[in-house]
């Protein structure tokens, strides 16, 4: 019997020298189905408070249960099983804790490089306050639009280093913040929030043993906002353990990032400052109930904000438990 191992976890633990992306050319992939709990507090959550005191308070919050259906599709063709595309939720990005929907075309070269070119339509939509910063009065939502293009670079050169990269943009539909707070047109403009970000990460993939990976990791984010009070450089690193028990796997990830802003927010007479710690961990028991092509998922993560400027606080735990079968 074929062993199989979780997409949540493939993409950490293999090695990089491998002779094609897929084992047969055509469509594969795997869907899941979670069921699960969500938590976040946050002044900018905006299933939180629609009403605040006042601006200076700490963080609301608000839980809710969510079902979330992840997996991907791609298809493989080429001489060699070297093409593939593919749409769904990325492997790499599911096994640190990372869900975001991504479409794109991937290549293997001669050199066991792996390049992927991709699309992410909705890693940076949602909705946001018009104005975070009312007070007293009921806060309305607004629209956040927005798109990010990567390119990722895998096993480069059949080594073990890797590197992703992506620019995005963002838009916010109606962008009112500090409008209440009595602010000249100059203070105003430093609060807008429409940016553009680069981001690069670099990773390492370290066997411990047949059976024990470590990748650590590092990444820089530049954002370039219309309001410099929103423009930010953020470094961070993270580091992932992954361990093969047999049919349990499992794919512990913790990371730390700082960030820094480039002038003051007008509100609050200082530049902002974050310090962010986050911990995820992915889980499989393959072959559940003897089924081969099913297995039993697990995420559990949990996130923590800390700013020199309480507003801008934030933390959130995420926990599920689903099926996984793999196609």
């Amino acid at each position: 019997m074929k062993r199989y191992v979780s997409p949540l976890l493939l993409s950490l633990s293999v090695s990089p020298a491998f002779a094609q992306l897929a084992d047969s050319a055509g469509f594969s992939g795997e869907l899941s189905i979670n069921a699960g709990w969500i938590s976040r507090s946050s002044n900018f959550n905006t299933d939180g408070d629609k009403t605040i005191a006042d601006n200076t308070q700490g963080p609301s919050s608000s839980s809710r249960a969510l079902v979330m259906p992840l997996g991907s599709v791609a298809y493989t063709f080429g001489d060699g099983l070297n093409q593939q595309v593919f749409l769904g939720t990325s492997r790499d990005d599911i096994a640190v804790g990372t869900l975001a929907l991504e479409l794109g075309y991937r290549r293997q070269l001669a050199d066991n490089t792996v390049v992927a070119l991709s699309v992410l339509p909705t890693v940076l939509s949602g909705e946001t306050w018009a104005d975070p910063f009312l007070q007293g009065e009921k806060r309305h939502t607004t629209d956040e639009t927005g798109m990010a293009y990567r390119v990722q670079l895998k096993d480069i050169a059949g080594s073990r280093f890797s590197v992703d990269a992506a620019y995005g943009v963002t838009e916010i539909d109606d962008e009112r913040s500090g409008s209440a707070a009595g602010l000249s047109a100059a203070d105003r403009a430093l609060l807008a929030r429409d940016s553009r970000s680069s981001y690069v990460k670099g990773s390492y993939n370290v066997p411990l043993s047949r059976t024990t990976f470590l990748q650590p990791s590092l990444r820089y984010v530049h954002t370039d906002a219309d309001g410099e009070a929103n423009s930010s450089d953020t470094v961070g690193a993270e580091l992932s353990v992954i361990k093969l028990m047999g049919r349990h796997n499992l794919a512990v990830t913790a990371g730390y990032q700082t960030r820094s802003f480039d002038a003051d927010q007008p509100i609050y007479g200082k530049a902002r400052d974050d310090d962010a710690i986050s911990l995820f961990a992915a889980y499989e028991y393959q072959q559940f109930m003897g089924w081969q092509d099913w297995s039993l998922v697990s995420l559990v993560g949990y996130e923590d904000s800390d700013a020199d400027i309480d507003f801008y606080d934030s933390s959130g735990y995420l926990l599920s438990l689903g099926m996984n079968y793999k196609f």
